[in-house]
């Protein structure tokens, strides 16, 4: 018995040691949020919102979240809010995750995950739209002075290889808050809708929002799968027209610079030029007046002794030819 006691004794007290451990742990261990939830609120667009869980015991830390998106395409960012809008495809359908995070960088881990998903919209295979391209083009709009540019959309595709005959076809877009169905249409052979034309939009000239651009159709033999695109408005072949007060300005421009031009060349040709602005003499100067009489002194002198130098040889020289013949 007096043996065991101390084995005893340090097996309560590493139990003890243990719970107090598992306490800690429990206490500054993270709770994923709660009610969790993907909702659509547009054209290619989803609202995803949690809450925090009311389990979580008060930390010292302050708590953020971090958001996982799976389909259709993955990406990770973190957040100090309960909700996050986003703005993606979803014909291929829409999956998430969230888990609480410390927020100022704590070594504490973060909690379990939490995850939500919106499935793939009904449909058979090979009956959506294929190769769907959009272009936008910008003219001017001298109605409206708030307004001053007009844009226009038009979108093309090609029925699905799957798509029965009957099948029709239906355009949407949506920019910011504003969602257009389609008006005009142009047709295929089978008189199936293959292009769309808005001549009028609330698309922004100089936007930098995602167009979403939503097609979906009806047949009597299959149901049609729906599609949809995102586009930059900088990368679709938009033509912007100059307006017409800067053509105006331009051409008034070019022509004043060709009349200067003829101008200048009739007074240079006929010397009215200097007729007209006779050039203006400039004021003499006293230094440079005597500097000029110097100059002009030393030439004279130099050229007076070579004179005389030569002179005075050229005498000798015609005397001693005459003494060799």
């Amino acid at each position: 018995v007096i043996i065991m006691a101390p084995a005893l004794l340090i097996l309560l007290g590493a139990t003890v040691i243990l719970r107090a451990d598992s306490l800690s742990d429990k206490k500054s261990l993270l709770l994923p949020p709660t009610n969790f939830t993907i909702k659509v609120t547009g054209l290619s667009q989803v609202l995803l919102r949690w809450e925090s869980n009311p389990d979580q015991e008060p930390v010292n830390i302050e708590l953020g979240y971090h958001v996982r998106i799976n389909v259709p395409q993955e990406e990770d960012y973190e957040t100090r809010n309960t909700e996050s809008k986003r703005v993606t495809v979803l014909h291929k359908g829409f999956s998430a995750s969230v888990q609480t995070v410390p927020w100022n960088g704590q070594p504490l881990p973060p909690s379990h995950w939490v995850s939500a998903e919106l499935k793939a919209p009904p449909g058979s295979p090979g009956t959506s739209v294929v190769n769907l391209t959009c272009t936008t083009n910008t003219t001017v709009n001298n109605h409206t002075p708030l307004w001053p540019y007009q844009v226009s959309l038009h979108c093309s595709w090609l029925a699905g290889e799957d798509a029965p005959e009957d099948t029709q076809y239906f355009l949407y877009y949506r920019y910011g808050s504003w969602t257009e169905e389609c008006q005009e249409y142009r047709r295929d052979t089978l008189n199936r809708n293959t292009a769309c034309w808005f001549p009028k939009t609330f698309i922004s000239s100089r936007g930098s929002e995602a167009l979403a651009v939503h097609a979906n159709g009806s047949s009597k033999h299959a149901p049609i799968k729906p599609f949809d695109q995102l586009f930059a408005l900088h990368a679709i072949g938009s033509d912007d027209q100059k307006p017409s007060t800067e053509w105006f300005l331009i051409v008034l421009m070019a022509a004043i610079c060709f009349i200067l031009l003829i101008f200048s060349f009739i007074c240079k040709t006929g010397h009215l030029w200097t007729r007209l602005f006779p050039p203006v003499p400039a004021p003499k100067s006293s230094i440079q007046d005597f500097f000029v009489i110097v100059s002009s002194e030393k030439t004279v002198s130099t050229e007076t002794e070579i004179e005389v130098i030569s002179y005075v040889e050229d005498p000798g020289f015609e005397t001693l030819e005459d003494s060799v013949f």
